[in-house]
């Protein structure tokens, strides 16, 4: 299939007929993308390879239960498959299911929508990866997958309350983390200006 441009239909038909060619073109079309909706949910980049793993698995054993419905739709059933493979490894490996109450974290109802702006990506993506895997589940779920807080309670098994809650504390913590990074950001250029300018002034000609 070198040099041939396929579109998802075409690619679908191949693979659903097992040629193997078009398998690994799927793969590699989109494993780069798969891996970053996996990357929302583990943090662990073995664990990660695992999931993934799993999930294309699961991709070409139930293509025959993929109805193409468009250009797009494809991808997008491939990541459905994708994050619930990521939320069934976090459950099978969490000691517990969700953490409800934490005495360490206000519970701010009103606490403002995290500022990212200016954040690179790996970093907002590393500090959602630091969330309690309860709320960082709900947290993505909710922005990422743009589900609502009673399809989270029936995905996870939990109450929509508890989605609710879940979702409140995660951005509050973000928030939290992400001022923090912010402020130390800020401290450390303004030290390395410091340093600049005495670097400069101890090297001006005498």
């Amino acid at each position: 299939m070198s040099g041939v441009e396929y579109s998802e239909s075409e690619l679908l038909d191949l693979a659903a007929r097992r040629d193997h060619a078009a398998m690994k073109a799927i793969y590699d079309r989109y494993v780069e993308y798969l891996a970053a909706a996996c990357a929302r949910y583990v943090g662990d980049e073995n664990d990660r390879k695992d999931v993934l793993q799993e999930a294309f698995i699961k991709i070409f054993t139930s293509l025959d239960k993929f109805e193409f419905r468009g250009e797009g739709s494809f991808k997008a059933w491939m990541v459905r498959i994708a994050v619930n493979e990521a939320l069934r490894f976090l459950k099978r490996n969490m000691s517990n299911s969700f953490i409800e109450y934490d005495d360490k974290l206000p519970d701010v109802a009103d606490e403002p929508e995290p500022e990212v702006d200016g954040i690179p990506d790996d970093v907002i993506n590393d500090l959602i990866l630091s969330l309690p895997p309860g709320y960082r589940m709900v947290f993505n779920l909710y922005v990422f997958e743009r589900k609502s807080h009673k399809e989270i309670a029936k995905l996870l098994g939990i109450g929509e309350s508890s989605s609710a809650s879940q979702f409140s504390r995660a951005k509050a913590l973000l928030s939290k983390r992400i001022k923090e990074y912010k402020e130390k950001t800020a401290s450390n250029r303004r030290r390395t200006g410091a340093d600049d300018s005495l670097g400069a002034l101890l090297s001006a000609p005498r």
